[in-house]
């Protein structure tokens, strides 16, 4: 009977009994959490001083992007003289730009403050960020391209880009502007390749091959390749009326000759 309730067997060998399965337990869940807890730590640790002055400077940024062009768009609303072109060209940009700040730059923040710089505010979040990501950055693009084109003809076409014609073709330019950026935003919501991935907690721009050559060439290389080509056409413009200036500028007589 003794020997029945003996946690030893009669080779003399001891089977471990309830109470010691139990604290063996016990230590093994208190040694796996110590390691969750410590990997967690380690993906909470401080920052160091450098990516906190960086992220100050980013915020700063986005605070002064912000502030700036509301005021551009404050200033162009109130005075009367700034209604025409091409400051309703400015007033795209600063629009464009005051959506940056407002919804991309913070959100990009957020991820960069993350652990591993992972994504995890969901698909719906990841999809509006991505999308007008692409779409203010390629409207603010353009807009500027807008500006040079109006530039180049109000230089070489003075008389053929009349007031009329100069409102007009802004407004157009500003239309297609707006399209076009639309157009490259929406198209991975519409199965273009994909921008979220909820394995890898992962927010980007569709990695598609073909997606990334028609965005990076219509939202960066073309309106580059127009910008260049133009202001090029304005230098060349501006010298060639400046040389005709000084061919048909009168020279005064030297004394000698007026004597």
């Amino acid at each position: 009977m003794a020997e029945s309730l003996s946690p030893c067997s009669p080779r003399g060998q001891c089977q471990p009994s309830m109470g010691a399965n139990t604290s063996s337990a016990g230590m093994d869940t208190n040694a796996s959490s110590s390691v969750v807890g410590g990997s967690a730590w380690r993906g909470r640790e401080p920052f160091s001083i450098f990516t906190v002055l960086i992220l100050t400077l980013l915020v700063l940024l986005t605070v002064a992007t912000f502030l700036w062009n509301l005021l551009v768009l404050a200033t162009i609303l109130r005075v009367k003289a700034f209604h025409r072109v091409p400051h309703n060209l400015v007033a795209s940009t600063a629009v464009s730009d005051v959506l940056v700040a407002a919804l991309v730059m913070p959100l990009s923040l957020v991820k960069e403050l993350s652990a591993g710089r992972r994504w995890r505010l969901g698909r719906e979040l990841c999809l509006v960020w991505v999308c007008f990501d692409v779409l203010c950055c390629t409207a603010s693009i353009w807009n500027v391209t807008a500006i040079a084109l109006d530039r180049y003809w109000s230089v070489t076409r003075q008389l053929q880009y009349t007031l009329l014609a100069r409102r007009r073709i802004s407004n157009v330019m500003i239309a297609l502007t707006w399209l076009l950026s639309a157009a490259i935003s929406l198209a991975p919501l519409l199965g273009w390749g994909e921008t979220y991935s909820p394995e890898q907690e992962r927010c980007q721009l569709s990695q598609d091959p073909s997606y990334t050559i028609v965005s990076t060439g219509g939202a960066f290389y073309l309106p580059l390749c127009v910008v260049l080509f133009v202001y090029w056409k304005i230098y060349k413009a501006s010298k060639f009326h400046m040389g005709g200036r000084r061919r048909n500028a009168v020279v005064p007589l030297p004394e000698a000759a007026q004597d």
